[in-house]
This record gives C-alpha cells, sequence and structure tokens, in this order.
C-alpha cells in the first residue's frame, strides 16, 4: 500500500513542469520579475520532486515500472533545475 502511494504522488509529479509553458503564454509571466520568481519556483518544484522520486524508489520494496519511469523523468528534472539555479545564480552575480 504504501509504495503505491509513493508511486502516486511521483507520477502525479510528473506532468506540473510542463504548466510553465501554459503560464508563459501570458503577457504578465513575461516580465522580468515575475518571469524570474516563476521560473525558480518551478525549479524547486522540480528538484523537489526529483528527490522525493529518488527517495521513494530507494525506500520501495516493490519498483513497479511506473515508479521507475517517474524516477527517472524527476531525476531528469532534477537535474535541469540544478541547471537552472546555477544559471540564474550566475546572472544575478554577474559572472
Amino acid at each position: 500500500m504504501r509504495e503505491k502511494i509513493l508511486t502516486g504522488i511521483s507520477a502525479s509529479m510528473m506532468p506540473v513542469p510542463w504548466t510553465l509553458l501554459i503560464l508563459r503564454a501570458f503577457d504578465w509571466a513575461r516580465q522580468s520579475p515575475v518571469a524570474e520568481n516563476l521560473i525558480l519556483g518551478y525549479a524547486a518544484f522540480m528538484a523537489f520532486s526529483g528527490v522525493f522520486a529518488i527517495a521513494a524508489y530507494a525506500s520501495s520494496a516493490k519498483k513497479s515500472a511506473l515508479l521507475k519511469i517517474s524516477t527517472a523523468v524527476n531525476s531528469a528534472y532534477l537535474l535541469f533545475a540544478i541547471v537552472v539555479f546555477a544559471l540564474m545564480f550566475q546572472m544575478k552575480m554577474g559572472l
């Protein structure tokens, strides 16, 4: 039962980062302070979902195919979030 809950949570986190494309269709979402905060918020969520998926995979006794897929996708999101954080830090520091 615990594995199914962790798998469901991990799988439900996969499509959320794609909603950024919908929000970026609005003019207010492309202006400087809002756009930076929006991207940082999504990057933080992607980092959290990556860490959560890896922790769920590590603690799960039975590893279903959906859990393996969501761990792979959310791990890619985690790597992308780290790159976004590094680029934002570099931009803010003027490096």
